[in-house]
């Protein structure tokens, strides 16, 4: 009879397997999801994009991939809250790994990037990316439109990643203009939320500041969000500088003002409905965060997205208290 308990990440044959494992103990993956590359019978892909030389200001967060499968840990211990089920019963997660990028060679990262997803995306498996920094969503985004059309953006964020854009620029701040007039993202569908910094344009999005949803609520944020998208096909990019600092202080352009973890995840919890084809998570910058707070943010964040996935796929909600 076999051991089923730790290490599951390697040890475990099949991909609804959930053992038993030493939260402070074992190899670790994204929620302890099997380590491997076969896509046979696959949901989602998990996979890091460890790149961060397209900072403007700290950098770090190439290491952002390994923190928040650190981070993981207790979310794999427990069934799935609020949603009340073992997440790995309903949905074929694996981690996949980091895409493998040479940074000695800049001219390579965007086109390596987009290989990696396109490779993932034919197999039709989702794809849940852990940057690594902003940039990273650009070729990520690229290879989500050849499946899916132009995409609808939702983007998480205190900054609006729109200002002037070189073509060939690696800048985590002006990918979003040049996607946008690349025809890659569909600027009318599109909703960007969390935002205090400016731009002199909004390039079409729709801009739900954070001082807006702070005054007007959830319920409010999540029907223009919906009501933009439509049943088109959704692309959800979480920079973990959308959080307010208090909750998100390993990054590397903090700005006050910002979202709180309660209301990112509520927001995430909202958008069930739509088209979900795509997420990343980036920018969590592990040298400037304390006692994994943001690590741990970011890793519940992407944990609920692959709830709603769950739940899409037949996964039944056990409510338990007052939600």
């Amino acid at each position: 009879m076999t051991d089923q308990k730790g290490d599951q990440a390697f040890r475990a044959e099949g991909l609804n397997e959930n053992w038993h494992e030493m939260t402070y103990g074992g190899a670790l993956s994204f929620l302890r999801r099997k380590y491997t590359r076969d896509l046979a019978g696959v949901d989602v892909v998990v996979s890091g994009i460890p790149y961060d030389c397209a900072v403007t200001y700290r950098p770090g967060c190439r290491l952002g991939p390994r923190a928040i499968r650190q981070a993981s840990v207790q979310l794999a211990e427990l069934k799935a809250f609020p949603f009340g089920f073992d997440l790995s019963e309903t949905l074929n997660v694996i981690d996949y790994g980091d895409c493998h990028i040479d940074p000695h060679h800049p001219e390579t990262v965007p086109g390596t990037i987009v290989d990696h997803a396109d490779h993932i995306l034919a197999s039709g498996a989702k794809m849940l990316s852990f940057g690594g920094d902003h940039f990273v969503a650009y070729p990520l985004i690229k290879a989500h439109a050849k499946v899916h059309g132009p995409i609808t953006l939702v983007q998480f964020d205190a900054h609006c990643d729109t200002w002037e854009d070189e073509k060939n620029r690696l800048d985590h701040g002006s990918m979003f203009a040049r996607a946008a007039q690349e025809g890659v993202i569909d600027v009318s569908r599109s909703t960007q939320v969390g935002l205090r910094t400016f731009n002199d344009s909004d390039h079409g999005f729709e801009i739900l500041t954070a001082p807006w949803i702070h005054r007007n609520g959830i319920e409010a944020t999540l029907e223009i969000i919906k009501a933009r998208a439509g049943d088109t096909s959704v692309y959800i990019s979480f920079d973990i500088d959308g959080l307010d600092p208090a909750f998100a202080p390993g990054t590397g352009t903090p700005v006050c003002g910002g979202l709180s973890s309660w209301q990112a995840l509520e927001l995430i919890r909202g958008l069930g409905d739509l088209n979900l084809v795509g997420m990343d998570v980036v920018e969590v910058s592990p040298a400037y965060d304390h006692a994994e707070i943001t690590a741990i943010a970011a890793a519940t964040i992407a944990h609920d997205w692959l709830c709603l996935l769950a739940v899409k796929k037949g996964a039944k909600i056990n409510v338990v208290g007052r939600l």
